[in-house]
C-alpha cells in the first residue's frame, strides 16, 4: 500500500453506522472499507468514461477524411524519424 494518510469525512449517522455494520461483517477495518468502496467506486467511473467514450464513437465515428489526415500525419512522422537497423 501507498503512503496513507488520514481525512476527515462528514457522514450522516445513519450511514457510518451502515459502514460501521458492513465491516464488522466482513471482518475489515472501517478504513479497509472506505478504501475499497471508493477504489471500487473510482474504477466504476473510469469503466463509465470507457463506456461512454465507445458509445459517442459509435455515434459518430470519424469521416474518411479524418482517417487519411490522420495516416497523412503518421506516415509524415515515420519519414522523421533516423532509421537504425537491428543489427
Amino acid at each position: 500500500m501507498n503512503h496513507a494518510v488520514k481525512v476527515t469525512v462528514s457522514l450522516p449517522d445513519d450511514l457510518l453506522s451502515a459502514a460501521d455494520q458492513a465491516a464488522r461483517a466482513s471482518g475489515m477495518s472501517r478504513s479497509r472499507l472506505f478504501r475499497e468502496a471508493l477504489a471500487g467506486y473510482l474504477r466504476q467511473e473510469a469503466s463509465g468514461a470507457v463506456q461512454r467514450y465507445v458509445t459517442a464513437y459509435r455515434e459518430q465515428p470519424e469521416t474518411a477524411e479524418e482517417i487519411d489526415a490522420a495516416m497523412s500525419s503518421a506516415v509524415q512522422l515515420l519519414v522523421a524519424e533516423p532509421y537504425e537497423p537491428y543489427g
